[in-house]
């Protein structure tokens, strides 16, 4: 590890390093840098007794090929051992050659969870002699849609160590993993950067669902006095259309900046948006615009994570003495990149509660013909309690920190 460059351990290696190599099994989560697939390589290696068996020892799940090929390369660097047979299964084509390979002995599989589905189906991979399930950038393969093939790998290796590292942690993660992982111990290490951003207040808000998200901006926005002149981003300008047309408010008051159609309504420049009394909201696309003028602005909200953090943090850094509040809306799925934005500016962004009267969207699991009847919004929606149809849209104490802050204007 000296002759690698490693001097010493990362905080996150200090507190899993022993666990993993006592047979523990766990979640790690940890930004990326922390050092998670060293950590992993480490406690395999120290653990992996050689055998003549011709069955694995190890599986490793990861999200692509690129990934795959980057693991066993760590593999063989680290281990500095030519008789370690370690195989990376390709993400895609035919997999007749590499079942010949698997047969003939192999110590460590790593493997898309498609990809080693599918040869298990086939008899090609051998479950039965695993000692360590590795679930390698949870995060990706949650993304990706790959949880159901992970469950049933998973459940095909009866009991066996099982560790799976994430950036972060969220229900979906659980959703994948709490099957065969229910007593596992979650170790989380925050490694900020050491400098930190000067940005407006942030406000995070944590919503299940694209629906939801919809629904809180329409409630939020209900408040007129105090969100009189706001800026929504979004992604794309279809996506900036498309909510355009989904948000709720009087004739002009919603206006979108260089509409995805010629013939839409828009304005082309966000002068005009500021000029124009009865005009709240402007929609903005990051895809195609380069940098606004956000001054005079007292609310930015970023409806969608931008794809790339400078967009976020142009939007968001704090450049002369305005009160602005910039307010983030994420979904599980986003939350990685948002833990990106975070190291960048060296800070975690606060999470609001959910508002009481908040409609959270829940897809239908009716068959089709049999739709539930639902009086408020159908089949789909909550039925507001009659304790929270209130007049405002958010606690008590968000509402007295956005209208002290639109009053300081």
């Amino acid at each position: 590890m000296n002759d690698l460059g490693y001097f010493t351990a990362k905080e996150f290696q200090l507190k899993t390093l022993s666990r993993i190599i006592g047979g523990h099994s766990l979640i790690g989560i940890a930004p990326e840098g922390a050092g998670k697939t060293t950590t992993y390589i480490l406690g395999v290696l120290m653990r992996l007794k050689h055998t003549e068996d011709e069955a694995p020892k190890v599986l490793v799940l990861a999200p692509n090929e690129e990934r795959i090929n980057e693991i066993v390369e760590s593999f063989k660097i680290i281990s500095g051992n030519p008789d370690l047979y370690i195989m990376g299964l390709k993400a895609s084509g035919s997999t007749e050659e590499e079942i010949i390979d698997l047969v003939r002995g192999v110590d460590i599989v790593v493997a898309t969870p498609n990809r080693a589905r599918a040869v298990y189906l086939k008899l090609g991979l051998n479950l039965n002699r695993i000692q360590t399930f590795i679930i390698d950038d949870a995060e990706e393969i949650v993304k990706q849609g790959m949880s159901t093939p992970v469950r049933e790998l998973a459940q095909s290796c009866g009991k066996v160590q099982y560790l799976a590292f994430s950036t972060v942690e969220h229900d979906k993660l659980h959703h994948m993993i709490d099957d065969f992982m229910p007593a596992a111990t979650v170790i989380e290490v925050d490694e900020l950067s050491g400098k930190t951003v000067n940005t407006h207040e942030l406000m995070l808000y944590h919503v299940p669902n694209f629906t939801t998200k919809i629904n809180l901006l329409n409630l939020l926005m209900q408040d007129e006095e105090v969100f009189e002149k706001v800026v929504v981003f979004v992604n794309s300008r279809l996506t900036a259309q498309k909510l355009s047309q989904n948000l709720r408010g009087k004739k002009g008051e919603i206006t979108v900046l260089n509409p995805f159609f010629h013939d839409d309504e828009g304005i082309d420049d966000i002068n005009d948006f500021k000029q124009i009394p009865e005009c709240r909201i402007l929609i903005v696309a990051n895809e195609g615009t380069s940098s606004i003028d956000l001054s005079g602005i007292p609310f930015i909200i970023h409806f969608e994570i931008p794809e790339t953090g400078d967009i976020f943090l142009e939007h968001v850094q704090k450049t002369n003495d305005e009160d602005v509040i910039a307010i983030t809306f994420a979904t599980d799925l986003e939350l990685p990149d948002l833990k990106k934005i975070e190291l960048a500016i060296g800070e975690k962004i606060p999470v609001v509660p959910l508002p009481d009267d908040l409609i959270i969207y829940q897809p239908s699991t009716t068959p089709k013909g049999k739709a539930e009847v639902d009086e408020s919004q159908g089949g789909a929606f909550h039925k507001k309690k009659e304790s929270n149809n209130k007049t405002y849209n958010y606690g008590g104490g968000t509402k007295a920190k956005l209208t002290k802050k639109n009053k300081k204007r």
